[in-house]
């Protein structure tokens, strides 16, 4: 079974993509993520991220094993162009074209059906996921609740303490701070 993932518009032009692209090509998928990982050019994290993407495809919507699949094609399109001027000489102006490609990987397996899970399998997956996740979402839900209430406390002993330290200082601070007041608030001649 065949499955893919696309990725469109990228900044980097197909020339240059192809050349990545012809690295992977025909390798098992956890080879061609190691050669990904180890080669420096721009689009290699790119394609990476694209091809953990159709892994994770194959797994998630086919239930296929991800050690049986390998990278069955690569395929570069050209995207849109940008066009852009740079100024030249006497007055010209030369055409900058920054070209774009699309990519797709194609990925199959080696040994048809080896390791695949069944419709029931993969929605039981599916389920215990959402249980998982629910839980999480719920223990998330009372940590915030218990911290909301902390910081609500130490709101109330805050203003407590703000409230009896203003009663101390009585009326020797507000006489002090009408008299700068009256002095900042002049405007400068």
């Amino acid at each position: 079974m065949k499955v893919s993932a696309k990725l469109n518009n990228i900044r980097i032009a197909p020339r240059k993509t192809k050349l990545v692209a012809d690295l992977i090509r025909g390798l098992d998928a956890s080879k061609a993520l190691e050669q990904l990982g180890a080669t420096i050019k721009r689009t290699s994290p790119e394609m990476k991220k694209l091809l953990d993407s159709a892994l994770a495809n194959a797994e998630n919507n086919f239930g296929l094993a991800r050690d049986n699949m390998y990278v069955y094609d690569v395929v570069i399109g050209a995207g849109p162009t940008l066009k852009r001027w740079m100024p030249k000489a006497f007055g010209r102006a030369g055409k900058i074209m920054k070209r774009t490609s699309k990519i797709e990987i194609i990925l199959e397996e080696r040994v048809e059906g080896k390791d695949r899970k069944s419709k029931e399998e993969m929605e039981k997956e599916k389920a215990a996921r959402a249980k998982a996740k629910e839980k999480e979402e719920k223990a998330r839900k009372k940590e915030m609740e218990a911290a909301q209430k902390e910081e609500k406390a130490e709101k109330v002993i805050e203003k407590s303490d703000k409230s009896s330290k203003i009663e101390e200082k009585g009326n020797k601070e507000v006489k002090e701070k009408a008299w700068s007041n009256r002095i900042f608030r002049r405007k400068s001649m």
